[in-house]
């Protein structure tokens, strides 16, 4: 199974556009919901580069998809990373993305950090065993630290390439 058959060029983004404002992240009153809200934006980001690729039908459907699985449960891993997904009937086909934040941003990790690496998917709801083994692989990937640092430290899409390689 060859992951990089579904993360295209134009899927990918080494500076994501959503920051992350030091002083509301850590007023308690304003807080949880601007936290919310920030989650919500990098999950737009990630509809919007989706919907880029042609694979998408309904960038606000898919939104509110991604939206959803999250309030479900985080989609953060621990170790600077999130995997934001959902099978979708606004997928037309297995479509994977790649995201970064040099600074971190919020997302309700299990351990409290800062992600700085969205790998995400979607996929239609028919696409049942391949989804399963994409993430599987993906998160098995993850479990070490090292491929994070590794993909935050990529100067350029080769070297992130070149990094990915190294696992699939």
């Amino acid at each position: 199974m060859s992951l990089m058959r579904y993360l295209k060029s134009e899927l990918i983004r080494l500076e994501l556009e959503t920051k992350q404002d030091p002083v509301l992240s850590e007023d308690p009153v304003q807080g949880k919901r601007y936290l919310r809200e920030l989650k919500e934006k990098v999950l737009d980001e990630i509809a919007g580069l989706f919907e880029s690729s042609g694979n998408i039908s309904n960038r606000s459907k898919l939104l509110t998809d991604l939206i959803n699985r999250e309030r479900k449960a985080s989609t953060a891993l621990g170790s600077g990373v999130a995997v934001p997904h959902v099978r979708t009937m606004q997928a037309r086909q297995m479509t994977i993305a790649f995201l970064r934040s040099p600074e971190g941003i919020y997302f309700d990790a299990p351990d409290g950090r800062q992600v700085h690496v969205f790998f995400s998917m979607v996929a239609p709801p028919y696409e049942d065993q391949e989804y399963l083994k994409l993430y599987k692989a993906v998160a098995t990937m993850f479990s070490s630290p090292s491929v994070a640092e590794q993909l935050i430290s990529a100067s350029s899409e080769g070297e992130l390439r070149k990094a990915l390689r190294q696992y699939f």
